[in-house]
């Protein structure tokens, strides 16, 4: 039997991943992300030649691999098929922004102000310049050779792993990024390659894109995931589980976080989709990431480690309440305020462009960030503190 060579391990790795993934193997899909998220994101950014947007297009891009693994009936067929999807799902996403209106400065004005009041101009020049930089950077080379370079310099410099990954012979990806480096001025190799490497995406991404199968997968035993509705609604999903785990189920509340990691990723792409310039969208998720991102964030600094010690009896019951009515209050803010302020312009923009569509859009809008899903939100967090103490009565 032949040897694998050193070169060659990483495509091997990813086929010997896949029968168990086919069967059902979040942690074995989950090693093939790894492996494979430098190639999808790559792709989709030499396409979209923006960061976020090729990390989001790349995440569905695994998700909808998952759904249909188990169509797959050639193991190497799987990274053609996956390059495919991205490219698919990358170019769906341009078609849509080309379709899209383009509001005037004003607006975009307005609504960056209404979603940051207090925010910094400077940095918005930052980000703008940054965003411009990238794009410019990768409008540079020739189509053909976008994928091979970024994806060259994320792989370490190593061309036969960039071929593998891309499906090329080791000589085309050699001649690529010859032709890629002939296109750039020397000044701007260093920067290409600085930019590649740190747009590369990183553990974070992995472990969002696992989070995100358990929407798939068959559902845990009961007692596991006892309390995953309560912190199912937007806002709930991190907060909700980190509460549960202050009412004694570590067990749910680990389980909630990865499915609160979800439905936060979801219902950001979801708020993100109304935006029809660049200027909305940053604006959106600026204050996205600030409140609900950064909520989440906190939520599990603090109220994993105090429903750790309440379960154990070294804190009293009341430190666990007092945290669940403190991230109440985190969630509850924004949900009142800064989105609404945001979202309610665009939101009767798309309502009177299109009726019937924006109807079905409106209704699970309301269900995630309106009255319905602050209500679900806060009765999910009320009735894990009522578990809380029941447990501990």
């Amino acid at each position: 039997m032949h040897s694998i060579t050193a070169d060659a391990s990483l495509e091997h790795r990813i086929h010997l991943e896949l029968p168990a993934a086919r069967g059902g193997d979040q942690a074995a899909y989950g090693r093939i992300v790894r492996l494979s998220q430098n190639a999808t994101t790559a792709i989709a950014l030499a396409i979209t030649r923006d960061v976020q947007a090729s990390q989001d297009i790349a995440q569905e891009a695994y998700l909808k691999a998952w759904q249909q693994l188990g169509r797959l009936q050639n193991t190497t067929s799987f990274l053609p098929w996956l390059r495919q999807i991205t490219r698919n799902l990358a170019r769906d996403h341009l078609r849509g922004r080309r379709e899209r209106l383009v509001a005037g400065e004003t607006a975009e004005l307005a609504i960056a102000q209404a979603a940051d009041p207090d925010g910094c101009p400077m940095q918005r020049i930052v980000d703008d310049e940054t965003g411009r930089v990238a794009a410019d950077l990768i409008s540079e080379l020739p189509d053909e050779s976008r994928e091979v370079l970024l994806l060259y310099y994320r792989e370490g410099g190593n061309s036969k792993q960039v071929a593998a990954l891309l499906g090329l012979s080791d000589a085309a990806v050699r001649k690529r990024l010859s032709r890629a480096r002939r296109s750039l001025r020397e000044d701007l190799i260093a920067r290409f390659r600085e930019f590649a490497e740190s747009s590369a995406p990183g553990t974070a991404f992995t472990l969002l894109v696992t989070a995100g199968l358990a929407t798939f997968a068959k559902p845990a035993a009961a007692g596991t995931l006892a309390g995953v509705a309560a912190g199912s609604a937007f806002g709930g999903g991190v907060a909700g589980k980190a509460a549960l785990g202050s009412a004694g189920a570590i067990g749910a509340a680990g389980a909630g976080l990865l499915f609160g990691g979800l439905t936060m990723w979801l219902c950001r792409t979801m708020i993100a989709r109304y935006a029809e310039t660049e200027a909305e969208r940053r604006a959106i998720l600026r204050l996205y990431d600030r409140w609900f991102v950064g909520g989440g964030v906190v939520a599990l600094i603090v109220m994993l480690p105090v429903g750790f010690f309440v379960q154990r009896g070294v804190l009293p019951s009341v430190w666990a309440a007092a945290g669940g009515i403190a991230l109440m209050a985190i969630f509850n803010h924004p949900l009142l305020t800064s989105l609404p302020r945001l979202m309610d312009p665009l939101l009767a923009r798309d309502a009177a462009r299109d009726p019937r569509g924006a109807a079905r859009r409106a209704l699970a809008y309301r269900l995630m960030f309106g009255s319905s899903g602050l209500i679900i939100t806060n009765l999910g967090v009320l009735g894990s503190m009522l578990i809380l103490f029941l447990r501990n009565a």
